[in-house]
């Protein structure tokens, strides 16, 4: 590990061991002289001071820090002023910034506790700019929702190559951790479909960079959890976009056939478009509820197939194409399935467009705001584990400690990280081919039963510690730690290249104090 550099200033406490906890110390004593000064500052937007706490909550609903301010800004330069604005008067506060984008951080990290949270969705975006060509890209707002950039590119026949699971997140928000969805195995994460970034850093300024221009912060922001700084632009890698999807589905009951399966499909030629999985632990009428979407190959095998009390591994698989192609794609889809060895009797198949299908969560998520089921605590635990290990996690997690997932998805699958950039902040296994394990549980919040946060939280704690205890190997995706301690050994050797980034381009520790990396510290007169 290393020490900062001595120019960093003593009252910038950046490498605290402390653990932090949820705040509960009164307001700054200052509170009032500093709402006076920032309204002082020329904007093109504006500040709001009074209700403000819709920037207290997140979607994982379990930390709630109110902030002193909210930034509505229109312009970059607002940003970049309040940025400026705030590391002048840093002596003097203990003031903090966060950008947040649709609010979908898990564990407060886009909060700030009596600090300032930046409104990214309110930053006026000059209309989303489409080249095309050999290389076509699309240059967005960091503000820009995904979904968005979906409808407008496909105008051009184009779109991005890879995604996440769910649309309605902002370009800022996924690049600062690294965007993995069933794409990532052949295109890597969306971290890695960038050419260009305009970044405001720690010091107020405004940099674009690229891997030619400001490499070292253009790969620093990238999977950088807004430790460098705040992602106002990015130019986003397109490729060609089909019009349909084959969507399949089929099960599996040992797991280190599903395993094998999934692992021969990310390193086929021509192989399906789209890869994931997931694990379904004692649900009944499984079949039955996949029919409102999907038809089952053999529709009399299917009602005679029963889930009930077993461990059982879906393989999810999606191909594109356009309507002219559907006899070639039906032999290559029948060639792939030749391939692996899932149970016969549940293939199941679906065509959607390719819309309906990359903004599938989209439809979860309308219903479950019907039935008020939406805005619950969602305690998500999400591992990266290398693959030579993934036996051994299946069998412990799955045979032992998780022992039904009535409360959520858990999603399982490879990807081959060759195809991956290795200069980005992101952290990862060593090994070539790692597992993304994603517990997408929802809480009920008045519930002392399984379906509890508590319960939750306590299961979640149990994988964590037998990952640690078994020397898996394993890191945290969207990961949460209470202490520097904590960050330091999730970074590993990458950990010291983190902290001089962090003295180079935000060196009071302004930025994205939610994440609980680096404390800024004051000196008290």
């Amino acid at each position: 590990m290393i020490l900062l550099l001595s120019c960093i200033p003593d009252r910038t406490n950046l490498c605290s061991n402390h653990s932090f906890d949820t705040p509960t110390i009164p307001p700054h004593s200052g509170s009032s002289s500093i709402l006076l000064s920032l309204k002082a500052v020329t904007l093109d937007g504006y500040f709001s001071f009074e209700n403000l706490e819709h920037a207290a909550k997140d979607f994982g609903n379990i930390y709630h820090y109110l902030p002193i301010a909210v930034l509505h800004p229109k312009s970059v330069s607002d940003i970049s002023s309040t940025v400026k604005y705030i590391l002048d008067m840093a002596s003097a506060a203990k003031l903090t910034v966060a950008a947040r984008g649709h609010g979908h951080s898990l564990q407060g990290q886009a909060q700030a506790y009596q600090g300032v949270v930046i409104n990214m969705e309110s930053l006026e975006r000059p209309s989303m700019y489409v080249k095309t060509g050999d290389v076509p890209y699309v240059d967005v707002s960091g503000g820009e929702l995904w979904i968005n950039i979906l409808h407008e590119t496909l105008k051009y026949g184009l779109s991005p190559k890879s995604w996440t699971d769910y649309l309605h997140l902002t370009v800022g928000g996924t690049l600062s951790n690294a965007g993995i969805s069933g794409q990532a195995f052949r295109h890597g994460p969306q971290i890695n479909n960038v050419y260009q970034l305009e970044v405001v850093t720690g010091r107020g300024e405004v940099v674009t960079c690229s891997n030619k221009k400001n490499a070292d912060l253009f790969y620093g922001v990238l999977g950088g959890l807004g430790q460098f700084g705040i992602i106002t632009r990015a130019r986003i890698s397109l490729g060609p976009a089909e019009k349909m999807v084959k969507w399949i589905r089929v099960l599996y009951s040992e797991f280190s056939t599903f395993s094998n399966d999934q692992e021969h499909l990310i390193s086929s030629e021509n192989s399906f478009d789209y890869i994931e999985g997931f694990v379904i632990i004692n649900r009944t009428g499984l079949l039955n509820n996949w029919r409102s979407s999907f038809n089952p190959k053999d529709p009399i095998q299917a009602s005679q197939f029963s889930s009930d009390g077993k461990i059982l591994y879906c393989l999810e698989m999606a191909k594109y194409f356009n309507p002219d192609e559907t006899d070639i794609l039906n032999q290559n889809i029948e060639k792939l399935l030749s391939e692996l060895n899932y149970i016969p009797s549940t293939l199941f198949l679906s065509e959607v467009s390719y819309v309906e299908f990359l903004d599938r969560v989209h439809l979860s998520e309308i219903k479950l705001r019907s039935k008020g089921l939406w805005e619950v605590p969602h305690p998500w635990l999400n591992l990266l584990i290398p693959k030579s290990r993934i036996f051994d996690f299946a069998q412990e997690v799955f045979g032992n400690i998780v022992k039904d997932n009535s409360n959520g998805p858990i999603l399982i699958y490879p990807v081959n990280k060759a195809k991956w950039n290795n200069r980005t902040s992101m952290v990862t296994p060593d090994e070539d081919i790692i597992y993304l394990v994603a517990f997408l549980s929802s809480a009920l919040p008045s519930s002392t039963g399984t379906d509890g946060i508590e319960h939750i939280m306590t299961q979640n704690q149990r994988i964590l510690d037998f990952c640690t205890k078994a020397q898996l190997g394993a890191k945290q995706y969207l990961p949460h730690y209470s202490s520097q301690n904590e960050w330091q050994a999730h970074f590993g050797p990458q950990w010291e290249t983190f902290v001089q980034r962090k003295s180079a381009y935000d060196p009071l520790a302004i930025l994205a104090p939610g994440q609980k990396i680096f404390q800024k510290a004051i000196s008290i007169s």
